[in-house]
Order: structure tokens, then C-alpha cells, then sequence
């Protein structure tokens, strides 16, 4: 799983026009999903989710984490992020799980970061053409891979 999250002062998602989820102060993530991906890796992006310190403290350093800042959480769905690009400038999505397979681990991914921060998690729809709406804060944007855990 390829996760990129940015810090926001508030973010939403539209489709058709229509506001579909909100959050204000907390983080915004996209998540992209592989063939590969299991429970494993939800449990462990979940809890560095919760846990990263990249909320500002009274001192303005990044030293709280999501859960110390009572953070909200919008997720939405991006099959773009396990782009290949290597050859061409066409990028191949060939990694990208399809949904029958995606799906189940998004729904996973939400529920466990529901569980981990003891609140509802915003999300986008699947697979819809969604209009995401970000305030970054900071900005501060971070990438993290389950495979790659540096």
C-alpha cells in the first residue's frame, strides 16, 4: 500500500456536484492499493497514521501526533499512486489492484484506522470521479509505502 498524506486545515470530496465527505484540522489520505497488500499492511500503516508526530505543538514544531490533536481523517481512494512510469510518458496502472480485490482491503484500511483512532473516518467513493478540495497546512505532504518502510 502507497499512502500520501497531507496535513490540512480542512479538505472535502465531491462528485456530481455534490459534497459527498468534509474534515477540518486533520489529515487527508490517498491510498493506493496493490495485488500484494494484506491486513499486515493496513495494521502497520494505521498505526504510524495515528501516530506520526506532524501536528505543531505551542512551541510551532511538528511534535503532535493525529491523536494528541483530536485530528479528523478523510481517505479517498487513488489507483494513480501505484503508477509506473519507467517507459514512455503513458504511466502504466497495471499494478493497481482492480476493485474486486481493492475494495475489501480499502473497506479494511477505513474500518482499522476507525479502530485506531477511536473515531469515523470521511471517505471518498471508490472508484467515482471525485473533485478533492485541500487546505494544505504547512504544507506538509508525506509518502509512506508498507513495502518500502524506511
Amino acid at each position: 500500500m502507497k499512502i500520501v498524506i497531507q496535513r490540512v486545515l480542512k479538505a472535502s470530496v465531491s462528485i456530481d456536484n455534490k459534497k459527498v465527505a468534509a474534515i477540518k484540522n486533520g489529515l487527508l489520505i490517498l491510498l493506493g492499493i496493490v495485488d500484494e497488500d494484506a491486513q499486515e499492511d493496513i495494521n502497520w500503516l494505521v498505526r504510524k497514521i495515528a501516530n506520526l508526530r506532524i501536528f505543531n505543538d505551542a512551541n510551532k514544531v511538528m511534535n503532535k501526533s493525529l491523536l494528541e490533536v483530536d485530528g479528523e481523517v478523510l481517505v479517498v481512494s487513488q489507483f494513480t499512486l501505484q503508477a509506473s512510469t519507467k517507459k514512455g510518458n503513458r504511466p502504466s496502472y497495471l499494478k493497481a489492484s482492480k476493485p474486486e480485490i481493492a475494495i475489501p482491503l480499502y473497506d479494511s484500511f477505513v474500518v482499522s484506522l476507525e479502530k485506531e483512532i477511536g473515531k469515523k473516518v470521511q471517505t471518498g467513493q471508490f472508484g467515482a470521479a471525485m473533485k478533492v478540495a485541500l487546505l494544505n497546512d504547512g504544507p506538509v505532504t508525506i509518502i509512506i509505502d508498507s513495502k518500502n518502510k524506511e
